[in-house]
């Protein structure tokens, strides 16, 4: 992927968290970031420079013994304790040493001053003697999933003898910057002159083929069918959330009646998929899954068109859209995100596919990566004709792929 250059500040919006004690705001975290509005919490990104202040309103005088602001980020998997990742403290105040261990007075209002710079990368521990520098994740929370990753800014007022700790905390959301290599000289010309996208058989360098694929099926209960497919799909195989992916399908078959039926529109099943991995394996591109630690669920179905044929093949062009709230591609200690383009088989009237040898219903699957941000200079198009809509939500996967449903927990029958 491309070389980012990062932000160093993040100063659109402030953000103030109140804390009340006898119907007043005594205590009150103000922070800078890069949201547009009260509704969303502070956004952050890789490099960004986290400033604000500590306000405090003591009506009479008060032990306090320090006050410090900490950032903290941590995994949790259902049912373990939160591994933290990230903690890092700033005392924004301590009492002069001559006050002793009991602490200072402190009495009227004060604005207390802090500043963090975030961290591109953490050191992370993966067994007994070995360890490795991995980006900061993004926040991750969704209902029902096994892993979580929070991030917290915390203010701890540090209370005097026998009196408790006062504790201010509030979740910030951090999205790492990642993006693709620019596209194929071919592709990028077609983007900016707004003309037709340039196929793999003529722009090589733009296109990852993948198959071909044999399927074969029975049609109409009455003869057997058999075809090959190919799947094309635009290179760099990395995209930006809230853009197109361009496809193109290609079918063969000696059977032209089956050809008419496959290569309709809503006969092609091709899906982006996005696989959870959590344990301690989860870092491994190659380890075997387990029903309780990899979960997998389609972020996307793709919408395609016709564009030619012949006597024996059908060539289709289509789109796969990233939406917005995918979250991008990571791979941290005990939690990963990964993603797939997979073609399943066809679905369509009087056809009947046949069990694939392998027990395996995926004709064919590409890994792929989500980015946060475009190439420089390169600003995608999407091709899709009118009339043509993109499936909601993550299309029909669960129906293709026969999955199990456990609340909201969705279970491969086979792992990859």
């Amino acid at each position: 992927m491309g070389t980012l250059a990062t932000a160093s500040s993040a100063e659109n919006f402030e953000h103030c968290f109140p804390m009340e004690r006898n119907g007043k705001v005594w205590l009150s975290l103000h922070v800078r970031s890069r949201a547009k509005s009260t509704s969303s919490p502070p956004i952050y990104t890789e490099g960004d420079t986290v400033s604000g202040r500590v306000e405090l309103h003591f009506d009479k005088p008060e032990k306090i013994k320090g006050i410090t602001v900490a950032i903290q980020g941590g995994t949790t998997a259902v049912g373990q304790e939160e591994i933290i990742f990230l903690d890092t403290t700033q005392t924004v105040w301590s009492p002069d040493p001559k006050q002793g261990k009991s602490g200072e007075k402190l009495q009227g209002k004060h604005a207390l001053p802090f500043k963090f710079v975030l961290p591109k990368e953490v050191t992370m521990s993966l067994s007994k003697n070995k360890q490795a520098e991995f980006k900061l994740p993004p926040n991750f929370s969704e209902r029902a999933s096994p892993s979580y990753i929070d991030y917290k800014l915390i203010v701890i007022v540090k209370r005097g003898l026998f009196l408790a700790n006062m504790v201010l905390s509030h979740y910030f959301a951090y999205v790492p910057l990642s993006m693709p290599l620019p596209p194929s000289t071919l592709r990028q010309m077609a983007y900016r002159s707004g003309t037709g996208l340039i196929g793999p058989d003529r722009d090589r360098d733009g296109w990852k083929v993948a198959g071909p694929a044999k399927l074969a099926g029975t049609l109409f209960n009455v003869r057997k069918v058999g075809m090959e497919c190919e799947l094309a799909i635009a290179t760099p195989l990395a995209f930006p959330v809230r853009s197109p992916i361009p496809l193109f399908l290609t079918i063969k078959s000696d059977d032209e009646q089956a050809l008419d039926i496959l290569s309709s529109p809503s006969a092609v099943r091709v899906f982006l998929v996005r696989s959870l991995a959590n344990g301690s394996d989860a870092v491994d591109d190659d380890a075997v899954r387990r029903s309780n630690n990899f979960f997998v669920e389609s972020a996307g179905q793709a919408v395609f068109w016709s564009i030619s044929r012949d006597q024996n093949s059908r060539t289709l062009q289509g789109e796969l859209e990233v939406k917005h709230g995918v979250k991008p591609s990571f791979v941290f200690p005990r939690f990963a995100i990964r993603y797939t383009i997979d073609l399943l088989p066809f679905v369509a009237p009087g056809f009947q596919s046949d069990t694939m040898p392998n027990g395996d219903p995926i004709l064919l699957s590409e890994t792929v990566t989500i980015c946060t941000t475009h190439a420089p200079g390169v600003v995608p198009r999407s091709y899709t004709p009118p009339g043509y809509e993109h499936p909601q939500g993550g299309g029909d996967y669960n129906n293709s792929m026969g999955l199990l449903e456990n609340g909201n927990q969705r279970f491969y029958h086979h792992i990859r």
